[in-house]
Order: C-alpha cells, then sequence, then structure tokens
C-alpha cells in the first residue's frame, strides 16, 4: 500500500505539474503576442536611460531586448547589452526631437576598453546635437568611468567610490593544481610570446609575456587617461599622476580632483533631471530604454540596391557549427552566402576572439580568400582579435582596429595531457593496449609520449607555424621575413599594430563601414545587413534554458571562482594545433 501510495503521489504531483507548466507557457505566449501589438511611441520631453551597470558588453544582441526580452532574466545575474543595438538607440537619440538628454548609468559594466571607446564615441556624437549626458552610480570600475567621463555632469553617491588607478592583467597558473593530480602537460609551441600554455608549465610569467604585457597594458592605459583628461579638462600631466598614485580614494577626492562633478543621492539626481525637462516636482520622469528607441529607429535606405553585409564574429574560433562561437561551418557559411549574393556589394567582418583551432580558422580564412576575389572585405576588430582572430582578418582588403583594440599574436601551439599518474598511482587503474602498428595508439594520454611522437607532433606545429605567416604575408602584402619579426606569439595593442603594418586604420565599426561604402562607390545610398540571422529572445530562451540554470547555479555556488571553472571546461575546445591568445586577457 506504501509503494502505490508513493506511486499514486508522484503521478498527482506530475499531473499539477504539468497543469502548472501548461498555464505558464500559453501565459508567456500570451505575453509574446500583447507586446509584439504594442507599437512602442516616444513621449515628448522625454530622456534615454541607459542603465549598463552589472551588463556585459557584447556585439550584438537580438533586436527586441538588449539580452532576455522584456521579462528580464528570472534568475537573476547579468545580462547582455549589446554595442550595435545601444548605438542604434544613441543615434536616434540624437536627431529624435523627442529626446532631450541621455541619463548614463555604467558604475560597473562588464566590458574591455575597445568596446568602451567605441560606445564612447558614440556618446561624443550625440553631444554634438547640443542634448545633455547626466551620469550617476554608487560606484564606479575602471571601465565604468571611463565611459561615465564622456558626460556633462558626473555624480557619485556621497559613500561611493570611483576605481581609477590604473589596469592590470592576472593570469591564474593551475601547474601545481595539475602537480596535485597527477596531470603533466606537454607543450609543443613557436614563438618566445605564444604563452597560452604558460599556465599549465609554469607557476609565474615568463619574462617575454611580462615584457609584452607591460607593453599593451601601458598603451591602454595612457590612452584611456588621455581620453579622460580632454573630456574632464585636467591636464594630462595632473590626471597621471591621480591615476599613478590613485589619489583618489574616497568620494570626496573624486569632486576635489574633478572626476566627479558632485556628491550626490538618486532623489536628488531625479530632481536635477526634472530641472532639466522643465518637470514638476511630482512629475514622472518619461524615459526610454535603448531596445524601445532603437525599435523606432528608421533603417537607413531600405530600398537601396547597395548593401553591406556585417558579419559579425564574436568568441572562440571552433570546428563545426555550434552556438555562441565561431565554428568554422557556419561562418563558412556565412561568408559564402554573402559572396554570392548579388545584393551584398561589400563585407565587413567584425572580429571579436582570442583565436582557436588553426584548421578551423583556415577554413574560414579560405571563405574569406574567395569572397575578396570578388567583392570588397574590410575586417572591423572589436576588443580582440588575436592569433585565429587575427588569422581570419589577415585576406581583407583593409583591417581596422580600435587603438587599444588587443591584436596579432600570431603563433601557434599545441598542448596534449599525460594523465599516466593519475589513473595508476591515484586511481588506481591501469591499462594494456594491443596495436597493429608502431603508431597506432599515437597520442595514448595513458603514458609518456615517444621520441618519434614528439617529433611528429613539433614538425607538424613549425609547419602550422609557417602556413600562419605565409597567410599573413599574403593577406598584408609584406615578406615573410618580416612578419616573423611582429610575430613570434607577441600581442599588440591596434596603435601598435597600425605602426608594424598589421592593421591599416584605426576605427570602430563604423569607420569598417564607411571605408565599404567608399570601395563600391555608395555615397551614403547603401544599407548595412547584419550576419548571422539572430534568434528572438524566446527561442534563445527556451533553447538554452537548462544551460542558463546550470549556469546561474554554478555563479551562486562558486562565486567569483566560478571562471576557473570556465577556464577547465574551456579545454575541451583546445583540441589539434591551436592559434590563440597568450591567455585569458583580463583588464581591470
Amino acid at each position: 500500500m506504501k509503494f502505490l501510495g508513493n506511486v499514486l503521489a508522484v503521478i498527482v504531483g506530475l499531473f499539477i505539474f504539468t497543469i502548472l507548466s501548461t498555464l505558464v507557457f500559453f501565459g508567456i505566449i500570451g505575453m509574446i503576442a500583447a507586446s509584439s501589438d504594442t507599437e512602442v511611441t516616444v513621449k515628448e520631453n522625454s530622456i534615454l536611460h541607459l542603465d549598463l551597470n552589472g551588463r556585459i558588453l557584447t556585439e550584438r544582441t537580438s533586436e527586441d531586448d538588449l539580452g532576455l526580452g522584456a521579462f528580464g532574466n528570472p534568475f537573476g545575474g547579468d545580462m547582455n547589452a549589446g554595442l550595435v543595438n545601444l548605438k542604434k538607440a544613441i543615434t536616434e537619440a540624437k536627431t529624435n526631437d523627442k529626446i532631450k538628454g541621455i541619463y548614463l548609468n555604467t558604475g560597473l559594466i562588464m566590458a574591455g576598453q575597445a568596446g568602451l571607446l567605441e560606445l564612447r564615441e558614440a556618446l561624443i556624437d550625440f553631444k554634438e546635437s547640443g542634448k545633455f549626458i547626466l551620469t550617476y552610480d554608487e560606484a564606479y570600475s575602471e571601465g565604468g568611468y571611463f565611459l561615465a567621463s564622456v558626460a556633462d555632469e558626473i555624480y557619485l553617491n556621497p559613500l561611493g567610490a570611483i576605481d581609477f588607478n590604473g589596469f592590470s592583467s592576472e593570469t591564474v597558473f593551475i601547474k601545481g593544481f595539475f602537480e596535485k593530480v597527477g596531470i603533466k602537460p606537454e607543450v609543443f609551441r613557436v614563438g618566445e610570446f605564444k604563452s597560452a600554455v604558460e599556465p599549465f608549465i609554469l607557476d609565474k610569467m615568463s619574462e617575454e609575456n611580462r615584457l609584452q604585457t607591460q607593453f599593451f597594458l601601458d598603451d591602454i592605459n595612457n590612452l584611456a587617461i588621455a581620453q579622460i583628461a580632454d573630456s574632464r579638462g585636467i591636464a594630462l600631466d595632473s590626471l597621471k599622476k591621480i591615476n599613478n598614485l590613485m589619489l583618489v580614494r574616497k568620494a570626496e577626492d573624486a569632486v576635489t580632483y574633478k572626476l566627479a562633478t558632485a556628491l550626490a543621492y538618486e532623489d536628488e539626481i531625479h530632481a536635477k533631471l526634472r530641472e532639466k525637462l522643465g518637470l514638476g516636482e511630482d512629475d514622472d520622469i518619461p524615459t526610454i530604454n535603448a531596445t524601445d528607441l532603437g525599435s523606432v529607429a528608421k533603417s537607413k535606405n531600405v530600398t537601396s540596391k547597395n548593401r553591406i553585409a556585417v558579419i559579425i564574429a564574436e568568441g572562440q574560433i571552433v570546428g563545426g557549427s555550434a552556438e555562441g562561437v565561431i565554428s568554422s561551418e557556419k561562418f563558412a557559411k556565412e561568408i559564402r552566402k554573402a559572396r554570392k549574393d548579388e545584393n551584398i556589394k561589400a563585407i565587413v567582418l567584425r572580429v571579436n576572439s582570442p583565436g582557436g583551432s588553426i584548421v578551423a580558422s583556415e577554413v574560414i580564412w579560405r571563405e574569406m580568400t574567395q569572397a575578396k576575389k570578388v567583392k570588397p572585405v574590410i575586417v572591423s576588430m572589436g576588443e580582440v582579435a588575436a592569433s585565429g582572430g587575427y588569422y581570419i582578418s589577415a585576406p581583407a582588403d583593409t583591417i581596422v582596429a580600435q587603438p587599444n583594440t588587443i591584436t596579432g599574436s600570431i603563433g601557434i601551439f599545441g598542448l596534449w595531457f599525460n594523465v599516466k599518474e593519475l589513473i595508476n598511482d591515484k586511481l588506481g587503474v591501469t591499462t594494456d593496449v594491443v596495436s597493429t602498428g608502431e603508431l597506432s595508439d599515437f597520442m595514448n594520454p595513458s603514458r609518456d609520449l615517444t621520441e618519434v611522437e614528439r617529433t611528429i607532433i613539433q614538425t607538424n606545429i613549425e609547419e602550422g607555424y609557417e602556413t600562419f605567416i605565409s597567410r599573413v604575408a599574403e593577406g598584408r602584402g609584406m615578406h615573410v621575413d618580416s612578419v616573423k619579426k611582429i610575430a613570434s606569439g607577441r600581442v599588440w595593442t591596434g596603435t601598435q599594430a597600425k605602426e608594424r603594418g598589421l592593421v591599416d586604420v584605426l576605427g570602430g565599426l563604423d569607420t569598417a563601414i564607411e571605408i565599404a561604402a567608399a570601395k563600391i562607390d555608395a555615397g551614403e545610398d547603401y544599407r548595412v545587413v547584419y550576419y548571422p540571422a539572430q534568434k528572438q529572445w524566446f527561442e534563445e530562451f527556451f533553447s538554452s534554458f537548462g544551460d542558463k540554470v546550470k549556469v546561474q547555479v554554478l555563479k551562486a555556488q562558486l562565486g567569483e571562482n566560478y571562471y576557473l571553472v570556465e577556464k577547465i571546461k574551456n579545454l575541451q575546445n583546445y583540441q589539434g594545433i591551436q592559434v590563440r591568445m597568450p591567455q585569458d586577457i583580463v583588464i581591470k
């Protein structure tokens, strides 16, 4: 009877769950239908509110929302903000007479310097309209303040803080972990600066890696300080001192050193906004977000026969057709489709990638070279376009990068893990093999590599490096020896890369599009079309529901240590020969 009762309870539970799930599902569908029928209108005397605090800046999000749609993030955590979407809204705000200004919250935005610079440039362009930008936050990260510094007025909570003390980049080394568990990494590489493997074999940076990291960090920091000094009207030498000695140590210091206009509470900021709009003390402030304002923006030249395809390539480069990365099959198909489409007159490849598989990079490189034969191909480098990211960029007619883009890293490596000690000594597991040939169990991880195997692998790595060098030399019109002098896996900023012939023009995506338009003599008569096609937010939500839950649970349990799980998880993408960044560079 007890068993029968348990079974009955399970059946009743499943029935109730099914009913509730059905109600929730149809409720969501109803909300989607209702929202799709709702036409967005911009109220008179409105403010564009850009709340980027805690958001992750990516290249693009779905058109219906900056991240997860009208329902927000049901699991908490951070949502994505698309650079393309934000710039579209800012451009519309500049010319829309109903928009009087921008209220900006950027404090803890999670973004790289190149993406922030591109967004910052869009805000500077907005200011040419004569409209105001006002920003407030309780705390500003280094990147958050870099973006906020463009505002006419910067307000900080009286107990808040501004992180303004220069950049640092920390590398996590897991050699000791591997030693403890009995895993022995074996490395094959070409290039003294190709230090992507260092976290597995060292416990601190090599001198070469420290040298290159210091070199590009200084360049990025100097650019940020110069931009802030110009926006805030502070002498450059004074601001360098403030930054170097971290003189802004409490909220009052921010006002003293002119990094902030004043200290204020959020209700006082709302009062200032009402004053700017000529509203009464109790009047609501008409605001609109980037999603809604972007939806009312009219597409440029929708009937134009001059179409420019912008292909967004963001993430690691891998084989196959996986989502959320630059998969060779998927992106080769997108480039091929743009090449064969007679309505597409030029192609802009927007690259934001630390690299990955050399085979996958070669597949995409091939499609780039084929496209270049029939129409102009321009590359726009985002936050990072290094190693494999540079590999796929090399064939372009013109390469455009921001001054603080991370690029170069022209080098190659292979990584193999020997788990003999782990399975034999730690786990008590042994193996035995029967083979038909001397190399039938080639690179078996349960034993040491033979010298023959090492020779084969190293030869493949060296040949791969020569191929990489030749691809760059061919694409850039440089001699192989000239490329080798600036290769060896070394990382450069966009400015440094331009000085060395790896980049043609400094600028953002808009610059690349303008160059493409000029090459087809389109003038202002062109239309930009983005690829790959994006899923609506609810399609994305349902297709990745389980993954989102798992990620949020892990983040809640591990906190800041979650990135270690991600780092180990990404090892599965280190298959085959790699053209990948020296490390996962996080500038903070």
